[in-house]
C-alpha cells in the first residue's frame, strides 16, 4: 500500500529482499553507525522489517521494530541508501515503525542511536541505558563496541 505516492511505498520485507537489506546495513556496520546483522538473523527476523521502494529503483531503506516485552519495542536497523539522506526517507520508515506499534497496543518504543538528534525531532526523548530491561541487551553481546558502547537510548511514548 502506498504512503507517499504510487512510486513511493513502504511494505513488509520479503524473502527476495534479504541480501540488499544485508548489503544496506554492512554498509552502516563497517563504518560503526550500526550494529551489523547476519543473513541468518535477517531471515529469523524478516517479519519485523520493512523496505521503503522508491521509483521502482529498488531499496532506498530499511527499518525494524522488534517487539521486546509487553509494551516495549525497540527501532532498530534503519538505513537508508547515501544517496536519498535528507529526503524523510528514514523519518517516514520510522514512523511507520511507530503506527505499527501504537496499532499492536505498545506504547513504548526506544532506539539506541549514533544519530540522536535525527530521534529527537520525532518525538524520542533521551532516557538512561539502565532504564532498559536487561532482556533488550542479549544483542549487545555480539557487537564489537560491547562493552563500550556509546550509542544514545532514547524513548518514544506514545500519548494515551
Amino acid at each position: 500500500m502506498p504512503e507517499h505516492s504510487t512510486q513511493e511505498m513502504i511494505r513488509k520485507a520479503r524473502m527476495d529482499d534479504v541480501r540488499h537489506i544485508h548489503r544496506l546495513l554492512q554498509h552502516y556496520a563497517d563504518k560503526k553507525l550500526l550494529l551489523g546483522r547476519s543473513i541468518s538473523s535477517l531471515y529469523d527476523h524478516l517479519r519485523d522489517f520493512v523496505v521503503f521502494e522508491q521509483n521502482g529503483s529498488g531499496l532506498s531503506g530499511v527499518c525494524s521494530l522488534h517487539i521486546c516485552w509487553e509494551d516495549l519495542a525497540e527501532i532498530r536497523s534503519l538505513a537508508v541508501v547515501e544517496a536519498t539522506h535528507g529526503k524523510g526517507v528514514g523519518r517516514r520508515l520510522v514512523e511507520h515503525c511507530l503506527d505499527e506499534a501504537a496499532g499492536l497496543g505498545i506504547s513504548r518504543v526506544f532506539t539506541l542511536t549514533y544519530q540522536p538528534q535525527f530521534f529527537r525531532k520525532l518525538g524520542f526523548n533521551d532516557i538512561d541505558k539502565r532504564e532498559l530491561p536487561h532482556k533488550i541487551w542479549s544483542d549487545c553481546l555480539n557487537c564489537t563496541m560491547f562493552p563500550d558502547c556509546d550509542e544514545e537510548a532514547l524513548l518514544y511514548e506514545t500519548r494515551n
